[in-house]
């Protein structure tokens, strides 16, 4: 193991992350050497690769606890600026859309597993609860996505009025909703059955169907419609 107080340009090529990853590819690198790749850089004191170590520590060693963090936590580490915590948070939020993706290209939604991979994407690494809605077509193709509202660590509050007026803007024949637990625990609560219940009604005077409400957490997903609540 390299010494901490030696730059990494002092050691050996064959050990440097970015000429490791040019000779070899990404997946021989570890963790630490692929932050140390996006920091660029290390101190007067650390290499690049004590710095990596420290970030990781940060999110306990775990990559998706990481994506949980803020720029201004990764800030907290002594030579991580704004810039190089503007870097890792765009890094964590690329891997977000990546695995995201896949419902962007199939569009065709039928069944809950459709799109829980792809929102738990979205939602689950937030510290705080949002509620979505998923518009489809009359072919059940997802035609937009939008984050209706914002809340706090136990709840957030979505206007039936907003999100039906949004539905008609979009030309939407059906809808999904969806909402995250930063708990982690899936269990809908009285009131996200009550509200579901009130914008399905709502739906309905004006000829439309809600398909779905999905909430989804690091724990995995709870589809209404799977467990005929809907």
């Amino acid at each position: 193991m390299q010494a901490q107080n030696h730059p990494i340009t002092q050691w050996a090529k064959t050990e440097r992350p970015r000429e490791k990853l040019l000779s070899t590819s990404p997946e021989h690198l570890s963790d630490s050497e692929l932050i140390a790749i996006l920091l660029h850089h290390g101190t007067r004191d650390k290499s690049a690769v004590d710095l990596a170590r420290e970030v990781l520590l940060l999110g306990d060693n775990n990559l998706h606890e990481l994506g949980r963090l803020s720029i201004k936590d990764f800030m907290n580490i002594k030579g991580i600026g704004e810039a190089k915590a503007i870097t890792i948070a765009a890094a964590l939020e690329l891997g977000r859309r990546r695995e995201a993706n896949p419902i962007k290209e199939k569009k065709l939604v039928t069944e809950s597993r459709d799109i829980a991979g792809f929102l738990k994407a979205r939602l689950q690494d937030l510290s705080y609860e949002v509620f979505a809605v998923i518009f489809l077509n009359r072919a059940n193709r997802i035609i937009h996505f939008e984050i209706i509202s914002r809340g706090g660590i136990t709840g957030t509050v979505a206007d039936p009025r907003i999100i039906l007026k949004k539905a008609l803007e979009e030309e939407a024949v059906s809808i999904i909703l969806c909402h995250n637990h930063p708990s982690g625990n899936l269990k809908p609560s009285r009131a996200d059955e009550l509200l579901t219940q009130k914008i399905k009604e709502a739906a309905l005077l004006l000829d439309m169907r809600v398909l779905d409400h999905i909430i989804v957490s690091e724990m995995g997903y709870y589809s209404f419609a799977d467990e005929g609540v809907l």
